[in-house]
């Protein structure tokens, strides 16, 4: 997979499967919809009109299913039926099982999706997150060959005109995106340091023509950045704040996305174990995913101003490591006395924050971040956990999750009720919870909270992707879906409009399947 140019078109044109292997995936009752003459230029001769409808007939979707329609060059795959209200209509994580799992071999190959026009997106991005590019397999590296891999949408539903050339590159973007966070998280921090990874902020930052902005290792403390600096001081490569800023003319307000960059976390002297260390090389997933969300929004066209801000760092074990015991000044000026050199994510994304609000003048602030192993206990392997100061912002999320197949579900906001859990008798605060059974992760982000204030009147939002960033051992590029599809409507681009939580279209698919469940529930 990791040598597969992927490429999105409106139609793919037609070839016989033995010279290009085709899959055909979709809800059965999509499939259904789709004629003959639509789909035999990729199946003729091999395939007749009679097996593409006896295959079809005998799918038994539960909750997928597939069928090989000739030898291993041509199959076709259906997904559930129906999906609950906590899933996205697009069944985005089932669509990416089956292209792994069902797509037929070789070195040009076809991927037919069929799918209504609101689904598009997310089965997209979806089939993005089945190509990952790291690899250090010798046999891999030796094929200098690259392997081509078309996917073409074919609408079904009532809006079922062709994409445009403007649509069918913000798909392409769009995977590009995930792709490359996906590509950052499995790299190993021997290969994606704190230098690696501001390389791929400046390389993205030229491809958009923004200079970055780094403070970067004695002037991040000089400077009052007590978080990052803290964390990342023991390390051989030097921690960074980085700043990528896009400043359009008429932009009305200003939007800061602020990512956690831990290229790798042993615990500090707070010492992981030697199960729970190993895939510590992820802690970066946050702002890999912003890092391609930026990219992937900025070349869609965006209205208003957006910044990315990355601290990054690398929690490491050495003479000048942080002690717990220790007490940091943070860059909000409060003082943050140390019992858990673990819980670091917080310590760099407060700073990260906090800048956001102080010097970018941001109105909404979004952080993301792999930030809690309890994350995974509270909304599992599928769905980000989401904190925010705004109900309004909590229901966008949500939504936005389910447009863009990047799921997402709220945490407890309760500052009044649990931030007592970081009381401490020498400073103004401590990094870690006193009992760990409390709302852990709603603890967490309530700490990155608490240095923005929780009187400050504008938007922040707090999204947790520990566990959905990767899958097994591959990352998955979870998070750049997500953004593009909550900020949609700040878009240029007419699909992320339409996947945005106040677009018109998104509703309306969402308003299907409110009317399917209670059908279900009324059976």
């Amino acid at each position: 997979m990791a040598n597969v140019v992927l490429e999105f078109k409106a139609s793919a044109g037609d070839s016989e499967p033995q010279s290009r292997p085709v899959l055909i995936i979709g809800q059965q009752s999509n499939l259904q919809k789709v004629s003959w003459s639509q789909i035999k230029g990729k199946l003729q001769p091999v395939v007749s009109k009679e097996i593409w409808q006896a295959a079809l007939s005998g799918l038994t979707p539960n909750p997928t299913d597939s069928c090989p329609l000739y030898l291993n060059h041509a199959a076709v795959a259906a997904l559930p039926p129906r999906v609950s209200r906590h899933n996205s209509q697009s069944s985005a994580n089932f669509v990416s099982h089956l292209v792994r799992s069902s797509l037929p071999g070789g070195n040009n190959r076809c991927i037919v999706m069929v799918c209504e026009r609101s689904d598009v997106f997310a089965s997209s991005c979806a089939i993005a997150r089945a190509f990952p590019i790291f690899s250090r397999r010798t046999t891999s590296s030796r094929r200098a060959e690259k392997k081509h891999v078309t996917v073409e949408i074919m609408m079904v539903g009532e809006d079922n005109s062709a994409l445009d050339v403007g649509q069918l590159e913000c798909l392409a973007n769009a995977a590009h995106g995930v792709r490359m966070a996906a590509r950052i998280v499995d790299t190993p921090c021997n290969e994606m340091n704190t230098d690696h990874f501001l390389d791929e902020i400046k390389a993205v930052g030229a491809e958009l023509g923004i200079t970055p902005v780094i403070i970067r290792g004695e002037e991040l403390k000089h400077r009052g950045f007590g978080g990052i600096y803290g964390v990342g001081k023991a390390a051989e490569h030097p921690p960074a704040l980085a700043v990528l800023s896009h400043t359009p003319v008429g932009a009305t307000q200003t939007i800061a996305w602020v990512g956690k960059g831990i290229v790798y976390d042993t615990g500090g002297l707070s010492i992981k174990g030697k199960t729970s260390m190993p895939g510590m090389k992820r802690d970066c997933g946050g702002a890999a995913a912003i890092l391609g969300a930026y990219r992937a929004t900025i070349k869609q066209g965006f209205k208003d101003n957006l910044h990315a801000v990355f601290c990054l760092a690398e929690n490491a074990v050495g003479p000048t490591a942080t002690r717990p015991d220790d007490i940091h000044t943070l860059y909000s000026g409060k003082t943050v006395e140390i019992n858990n050199t673990d819980a670091e994510g917080r310590l760099v994304l407060a700073d990260g924050v906090v800048y956001a609000r102080k010097d970018l003048s941001a109105d909404i602030i979004l952080d993301m971040a792999t930030l809690t192993g309890a994350q995974g206990v509270s909304t599992g392997k599928y769905h980000a956990a989401v904190m925010t100061n705004s109900e309004k912002w909590e229901v966008a999320c949500v939504r936005a999750g389910r447009s863009s197949g990047d799921l997402a579900h709220p945490l407890v906001y309760c500052p009044e009720l649990h931030f007592s859990e970081f009381t401490s008798a020498m400073a103004d605060m401590k990094n870690s919870v006193a009992d760990r059974e409390n709302a852990q992760s709603s603890c967490a982000g309530l700490f990155i909270g608490s240095h923005l204030g929780f009187d400050w009147p504008g938007v922040w939002v707090h999204v947790d992707i520990a566990s959905p960033v990767h899958a097994g051992e591959r990352a998955t590029g979870f998070g750049v879906a997500l953004l593009m599809a909550l900020f949609g409507q700040a878009s240029d681009d007419s699909m992320l409009n339409q996947v945005s939580p106040l677009g018109a279209a998104t509703n309306t698919s969402e308003d299907k399947m409110e009317r399917d469940c209670k059908r279900r529930r009324l059976v």
